[in-house]
C-alpha cells in the first residue's frame, strides 16, 4: 500500500486516541440510605449540561463526559433528595451513592427543583411510572391496595367490568399484556375471579407501564408491558410491614442475612372469607335436608434472596408462589355432590449481574414460569343407601415456561448508549376440557389433550443516540423467533422513537413499533377469567401480530411540578383471534374427547384503534396525583363473526376520565380521593323474545294434536347495544401515628361512595300490565355493587 496509505490510518488512530484521552466515564451504583436497596431510574446528570443517563434496574449507571479540573454530578429520584458530587481532574473512576429519601411536605419549601425529570428529557414515550408510596394512598377496593387496579386509572387503559382487573391497552385485550415480575412472565393477574391482582404493593419496587414505542428489548406482546420489581430487602437491620383487613391480611418481613452483604425479603398474603363466611351459611341451613358447604380462599407468596459478592458481581434469586381454592359440598339423604375450581400461578428467576467493565453491564437470568388452572365435579345419586348413578367431569390448562435470557448494557459515549441481548423460552401449552359420565376412574380415556411443545427466541439491540443537544433518537431491532411442531415463523420487528426539544422542559415526541405474539387468549366472555385458555400458535394459526405510531408532547412545570403529556396514537393488529359463533371448548361425550382440536374452533380476524391521551400528574408534594382523559375508538372485523361485518369490541370506550388526588393534611392526615368517567361497554343483548312452538303427539297417542312452546331471545348486531355510562367515586382517609418502634395506619374508605348503580349486564324481563292485562319485554339493567365501606389497620417497623 502507499506509504501516504499508512501516514493516514496513523493520523486517524492518533487523533481518535486524543479524543478519548479527552473523555473520562464515572460509573457506579444507586442505593437507598438506609436500606441499600439499588434504585433503577434515577436521573444522572452533568451539571449545567445536557449529557446524562438514568440508573438501569440494577442500579448502575455510566456516563462518559469531558475531561476537566472539576465536574458535579447531579443525582435526583422522586421521592428522594438530590445529590450532588463533585470531583476533581482525575481520571475515570466508581462513585456509588446513597440517596436519601425525602420529606415530601418540606420538598416543596425547601427546594423548587424537580425531582423527576424523565417527561420531558426522556426519548421515551407511552410510559408511566407509579411510585409505590403513592399507590398504598390511594382508595382500593375492599381496602386492599392493587397495582392493577391503579394502571386502570391511567389514560389509554380501560377496564372491563365492574370490579375486574384486567387491561384492556389502547383497544388490546387482556393476553396482548406482557406482565413481567422480576423477568419471569404472570399469565394470569388474578384473585378472587378477577376482583384482585396476585401482586402484593408490600413486595415491589418499582411498578412501569409501557404503552407504544416499546424498545426492542420487550416481545411477545402487542398492547403494553408492566414491568414489576420486586424488593431486594435491607442489609442494615431487620424491617417489617403488614396490615389487617376485611377480607385478607398481610405481612412483609426484609432484613440482613450477612450485613451489607445479603439480604432477604418474604412477603406473604391470605384471605379469610372461607372462615368469616362458613358459620353464616350453616347456621342460614339449620333444619334443612339438604347441606350446601361453600369455601373458598387464596394466598400468595413473594420470597427474594441476594448476595453481593462486591463491585463487579451480584446474585439474586426470587419467585412468586399464589393459589385461588373454590369448592362446594352439597349432601341430602339421596346424594351428594363435590365440585370446585382452583388456579394459581409460580415464578422462580435466577439473575446473575455481572460488571464487565466501567461502560459494559451483563444481567443473566434463568426463569420458570407455570400457570395452571382447573375444574372437578363429581354427583353420586343414592337410593336406599346403595349407589345408583354418577357423573364425574374434570378440566384442566396450563402452560409452563423455561427461559434464558442475558442483557446488555454497554455506555458506548455520550452520545451512544446500547442495549442488546437475547432470549430463548421452551413453552409447553396444555388445553384441555373433558366431561365424562359415569366414573372416570374406570375409563381408559385420557383425561388430557397431547401436550403441545413450543420454542420462542428473539434477539435485539437498540441503541439511545443524542446526536445533538435538542434531538434523542431510541432505533431498535428485534428478531424474533417461534417453532412449532411443523412450522418455523421468523419476524423482523423494527422500532423507533423520537424526542425534539423545542423548548426549555417542551419535548415533541414520536415513535413507531412492530410486535409479534406467539400466544393466545381463547375466551367467551372478554374478562381475562382464569377460566380463559392459553394457546399457541400452530402452523393454522398465524402469530398476532401489531403496528403502532404515536405523536405527542411532554411538558415539565417548574412549579408546581407538574408534567403534562399529550399523545395520539394509531394501532392495527392482524391475526387476532375469536371464538365461532356458537362454538364450545367442552366436549361433553368423552368418545371424540381426545380428537377435540381448539383450533376448528376458533375464527381469525383483524382490528384497529386509535385516538388521544392527555394527562397532567404531580407526583411530590403536599398535594400529589393526577388527571388523565383518553378519547379513542377500537373496531374489530371477522369474516365469520357478525356477518363479516365491523363492530365494536365489549372494551370500546369513547370517553374515559379518571381523577385522583393524595392531599397530606398534616403528618398524621393523609386524604384521597379518586373519580371515573366512562362511557358503556359495547355489548350483545337479545333485542326480542318471542314463543316458537311444535306440534306433537300427546303421550297416550289419543292422537289429539298439541303444542310444545320454548321461549327464543332475538339478537341484534355483534355489540351493537352500548350500556350507560359508568362512573363512580372512591373515598378513603389514613391516621397515621408513629410509636417508639413502630408506625401504624388506620384507613377508612368507602368505595362508590355515592352508591352509582352501574350496569353490570342486561337482560330482557316479561313485566305484566295491571291495566289491560298484557306482558311487554322490558330492559332490565343489574348492578353488582352499590357503596361498599372497608377499613383496615397496617403497620411498619
Amino acid at each position: 500500500m502507499p506509504k501516504t496509505f499508512y501516514q493516514l490510518l496513523m493520523l486517524v488512530l492518533v487523533s481518535v486516541q486524543a479524543i478519548a484521552q479527552e473523555q473520562i466515564t464515572i460509573s457506579g451504583f444507586v442505593r437507598e440510605k438506609g436500606s441499600l436497596e439499588l434504585l433503577p431510574g434515577v436521573n444522572v446528570y452533568l451539571l449545567n449540561s445536557t449529557i446524562g443517563t438514568v440508573t438501569n434496574t440494577y442500579g448502575f449507571y455510566s456516563l462518559t463526559i469531558p475531561k476537566s479540573d472539576s465536574v458535579t454530578i447531579s443525582y435526583s429520584f422522586v421521592g428522594y433528595e438530590r445529590q450532588e458530587i463533585t470531583t476533581g481532574n482525575v481520571a475515570s473512576q466508581q462513585i456509588d451513592i446513597a440517596l436519601s429519601t425525602a420529606n415530601q411536605l418540606e420538598e416543596v419549601i425547601i427546594s423548587g427543583r424537580r425531582q423527576d425529570e424523565k417527561v420531558s428529557e426522556s426519548v421515551q414515550m407511552s410510559q408511566i411510572e407509579i411510585p409505590i408510596s403513592q399507590i398504598k394512598k390511594i382508595p382500593a377496593f375492599f381496602g386492599e391496595k392493587d397495582v392493577i387496579r391503579v394502571l386502570q386509572l391511567m389514560p389509554g387503559v380501560q377496564k372491563g367490568t365492574e370490579g375486574q382487573t384486567g387491561l384492556y391497552v389502547r383497544g388490546g385485550g387482556p393476553d396482548q399484556n406482557l406482565i413481567i415480575l422480576d423477568d419471569a412472565v404472570v399469565y394470569n393477574a388474578s384473585h378472587l375471579f378477577g376482583f384482585f391482582s396476585v401482586f402484593n404493593s408490600d413486595a415491589l419496587k418499582s411498578v412501569e407501564l409501557t404503552k407504544g414505542g416499546f424498545p426492542a428489548r420487550y416481545g411477545g406482546r402487542l398492547s403494553s408491558v408492566v414491568e414489576m420489581n420486586m424488593k431486594e430487602g435491607s442489609k442494615e437491620k431487620l424491617h417489617g410491614e403488614g396490615g389487617i383487613g376485611l377480607i385478607s391480611s398481610r405481612l412483609t418481613l426484609e432484613g440482613p442475612l450477612a450485613k451489607k452483604k445479603s439480604s432477604f425479603l418474604i412477603s406473604a398474603r391470605r384471605t379469610y372469607i372461607d372462615v368469616l363466611a362458613t358459620p353464616l351459611i350453616a347456621q342460614q341451613q339449620v333444619g334443612q335436608d339438604s347441606k350446601v358447604k361453600p369455601g373458598y380462599f387464596f394466598y400468595d407468596l413473594n420470597a427474594k434472596v441476594n448476595y453481593d459478592f462486591g463491585a463487579k458481581n451480584k446474585l439474586y434469586v426470587s419467585g412468586y408462589f399464589g393459589r385461588d381454592k373454590f369448592n362446594i359440598r352439597e349432601k341430602s339423604s339421596d346424594s351428594q355432590n363435590r365440585s370446585g375450581l382452583n388456579w394459581g400461578n409460580a415464578t422462580a428467576t435466577l439473575r446473575w449481574n455481572h460488571l464487565i467493565n466501567q461502560k459494559l453491564f451483563v444481567n443473566t437470568s434463568l426463569i420458570y414460569s407455570h400457570f395452571n388452572f382447573n375444574i372437578f365435579s363429581n354427583d353420586k345419586r343414592y337410593e336406599k343407601g346403595v349407589l345408583t348413578d354418577e357423573f364425574s367431569l374434570k378440566y384442566n390448562s396450563l402452560i409452563r415456561d423455561y427461559s434464558l435470557k442475558t442483557d446488555f448494557d454497554y455506555y458506548l459515549s455520550a452520545q451512544h448508549s446500547l442495549k442488546f441481548g437475547a432470549q430463548v423460552t421452551a413453552h409447553r401449552f396444555v388445553p384441555s376440557a373433558l366431561a365424562l359420565e359415569g366414573d372416570f376412574s374406570d375409563s381408559d380415556i385420557d383425561l388430557q389433550a397431547k401436550p403441545i411443545n413450543t420454542m420462542e427466541a428473539g434477539a435485539y439491540v437498540e441503541d439511545t443516540w443524542h446526536p445533538f443537544t435538542a434531538l434523542k433518537v431510541n432505533g431498535g431491532f428485534r428478531l424474533s423467533f417461534f417453532e412449532t411442531n411443523s412450522k418455523i415463523y421468523v419476524r423482523p420487528e423494527p422500532r423507533i422513537s423520537a424526542a425534539l426539544k423545542l423548548a426549555k422542559d417542551f419535548s415533541m415526541k414520536a415513535s413507531y413499533a412492530k410486535m409479534n405474539q406467539y400466544v393466545h387468549l381463547l375466551s367467551n366472555t372478554g374478562l381475562g377469567l382464569p377460566t380463559d385458555l392459553w394457546v399457541p400458535t400452530t402452523d393454522r394459526v398465524a402469530p398476532q401480530q401489531s403496528s403502532q405510531v404515536a405523536f405527542g408532547f411532554a411538558k415539565d412545570l417548574e412549579k408546581p411540578g407538574l408534567a403534562l403529556t399529550l399523545e395520539g396514537y394509531y394501532k392495527k393488529m392482524n391475526n387476532i383471534i375469536s371464538y365461532k359463533e356458537g362454538s364450545s371448548f367442552i366436549s361433553l361425550n368423552g368418545d371424540n374427547a381426545n380428537e377435540l382440536n381448539w383450533e376448528d374452533n376458533i375464527t381469525t380476524g383483524k382490528g384497529w384503534s386509535y385516538g388521544a391521551e392527555f394527562m397532567v400528574q404531580k407526583k411530590t408534594g403536599k398535594l400529589s396525583g393526577w388527571v388523565g382523559y383518553t378519547l379513542s375508538w377500537t373496531q374489530w372485523k371477522f369474516p365469520e363473526l357478525n356477518f363479516g361485518k365491523t363492530f365494536y369490541p365489549r372494551y370500546d370506550r369513547r370517553n374515559d376520565l379518571s381523577v385522583v388526588g393524595i392531599y397530606e393534611l398534616s403528618k398524621r392526615i393523609t386524604l384521597s380521593a379518586t373519580w371515573v368517567y366512562g362511557t358503556g361497554n359495547a355489548l350483545t343483548i337479545p333485542i326480542s323474545k318471542f314463543m316458537t312452538y311444535e306440534n306433537r303427539l300427546v303421550p297416550n297417542n289419543w292422537g289429539i294434536p298439541a303444542n310444545s312452546g320454548s321461549v327464543t331471545n332475538e339478537y341484534g348486531e355483534k355489540n351493537g347495544f352500548r350500556a350507560e355510562p359508568y362512573h363512580r367515586m372512591d373515598v378513603a382517609i389514613q391516621f397515621h401515628k408513629k410509636k417508639k418502634r413502630h408506625e401504624r395506619t388506620w384507613e377508612f374508605g368507602l368505595y362508590n361512595a355515592y352508591s352509582r348503580r352501574n350496569p353490570f349486564f342486561y337482560n330482557i324481563n316479561s313485566k305484566l300490565d295491571e291495566n289491560t292485562g298484557q306482558r311487554t319485554n322490558v330492559l332490565t339493567r343489574y348492578s353488582l355493587f352499590p357503596v361498599l365501606p372497608s377499613f383496615s389497620y397496617n403497620f411498619k417497623f
